[in-house]
């Protein structure tokens, strides 16, 4: 009788530990963003800057900045983009390494297509369009957040763009790319895949992972939850926070479900009860329009089906990988958020009474990981048809790059050390950002390369520093 119940009573000790850890972290940043604000308000009122008078000068180099293609940053799942908690960076300020580089803020719990649509309107401007067929499928509204100026709005075939996506971004950007291929997008009947330049992907959820199953997805159907698990406690608590709506929280932090209307205001009680009993809602059993879903390797399989590596865009991944040998190789030098995670994910199996997910699936190819996502998964889309793709071992060694081709390395690192905390990453996060950006502006164009404004004078201003 006891040995039977060891394993249900760990099986709640590590979803206990696993919860606190992932509340703590969030109110961390959370605080952390608030904090900043406050301070800098504080600094601002009691040290009032002196006015300047200012000596306009011709605007040269402001033309010159607006005809460089945008890098566009894309977030992941819980991620956020420029103007959410204060002044904190997902991409720890990697952004102010070039000077055309955009981070929208998209859903960080809504689903790759609703981020992929969301992302399409961030750019080009106009209310965000969801779908008619998918909008009544999903039961939610057909029409989002309006977009009263694009941020790029002359993006065509021959303006195209970079874009770096990290996690489940990289996928977003891959589906954003087939919609524009389909022409999906009402009223920009000229869209087509070619307005993609370039996709970076950093530690990409190109074929999704197997913690989604350690989270609670359901291996048997990749899309239900277990009854009790880490999803559950999320799912619960992202409802709550939406129906209570409090203007100043969201204006800090939003999980993106404005569409499904989720406020008390709109639902009432009884639309909080239906919600959190899955009849309504992106976590209704019907839809599960919510990203966790397609991180599992069944909707990977489904999606991916239809998603191409198109012959002009060029395709970069890094792929990112932490294991360890247990029991303390497993832990050190890892992010506490992921730390557990490492060790389960490298350990997991595949249940043997059910149907593998796809033919030819071993355990053992799935095994490293970064603590969030397999590493086999990130390197370059592999199920369920391989892409083209080379390994990187030198960048000299693929020069000049060719498109079509998904060009990959494996970096020793956890799934967040190139994101939130620069510090932690030291000095190899200037060098991946530098690598990314560097390729963009001049190993990755189409007609002629491009070259970065006052590149003389910001050189000779670094000499001078030193």
């Amino acid at each position: 009788m006891i040995p039977l119940l060891i394993t249900p009573a760990l099986q709640l000790a590590e979803l206990l530990v696993s919860s606190v850890v992932h509340i703590l972290f969030g109110l961390y940043l959370f605080s952390s963003a608030i904090a900043g604000d406050l301070t800098q308000t504080l600094v601002e009122s009691v040290f009032k800057p002196k006015p300047t008078i200012e000596v306009k000068q011709g605007n040269t180099t402001t033309a010159q900045v607006n005809d460089l293609t945008p890098i566009v940053l894309v977030h992941g799942i819980f991620g956020f983009g420029k103007g959410r908690l204060g002044g904190l960076s997902y991409f720890a300020g990697a952004e102010k390494k070039d000077e055309r580089v955009l981070v929208p803020d998209l859903g960080s719990l809504t689903s790759v297509h609703d981020r992929a649509r969301e992302l399409f309107y961030y750019l080009k401007g106009g209310r965000v369009d969801y779908g008619e067929d998918h909008s009544k499928t999903c039961g939610h509204s057909q029409f989002g957040r309006f977009y009263d100026k694009g941020e790029y709005q002359e993006w065509d075939e021959d303006h195209p763009i970079h874009f770096v996506g990290h996690s489940a971004g990289a996928q977003v950007v891959r589906v954003l790319q087939q919609m524009l291929a389909d022409k999906m997008f009402d009223g920009h009947e000229n869209t087509n895949e070619n307005w993609v330049l370039s996709l970076t992907s950093l530690s990409g959820a190109l074929n999704r992972g197997t913690r989604t199953y350690l989270d609670g997805i359901q291996p048997e159907d990749g899309k239900s939850l277990k009854p009790i698990c880490l999803l559950q406690i999320c799912r619960l608590g992202s409802i709550i926070y939406d129906w209570l709506d409090i203007s100043w929280l969201k204006s800090y932090y939003n999980f993106g479900f404005d569409h499904f209307n989720l406020s008390w205001q709109k639902t009432g009680l009884r639309g909080l009860v239906d919600c959190l009993l899955g009849n309504a809602g992106p976590f209704a059993s019907s839809s599960g329009d919510w990203i966790l879903p397609d991180l599992s390797i069944q909707e990977t399989m489904k999606l991916n089906a239809n998603l191409k590596t198109f012959p002009n865009t060029f395709y970069f991944s890094y792929a990112t990988k932490r294991t360890r040998k247990p029991p303390l190789g497993g832990v050190m030098g890892i992010h506490p958020l992921l730390s557990i995670r490492v060790l389960q994910m490298s350990q997991w199996r595949y249940p043997r009474d059910i149907p593998l997910p796809y033919k030819g699936y071993r355990d053992e190819d799935w095994q490293d990981n970064d603590g969030a996502l397999n590493t086999v998964s990130m390197t370059h889309p592999r199920i369920p048809v391989e892409h083209s793709n080379l390994v990187v071992r030198s960048d000299s060694d693929c020069l000049p790059l060719q498109p079509g081709i998904w060009y990959y390395k494996i970096v020793e690192a956890d799934h967040i050390m190139f994101i939130l905390n620069r510090e932690r990453a030291g000095v190899e996060f200037d060098l991946i950002y530098d690598d990314i950006f560097e390729r963009c502006r001049k190993h990755v164009f189409r007609q002629s390369p491009q070259t970065m404004p006052n590149k003389d004078q910001r050189k000779l201003g670094e000499d001078k520093e030193e």
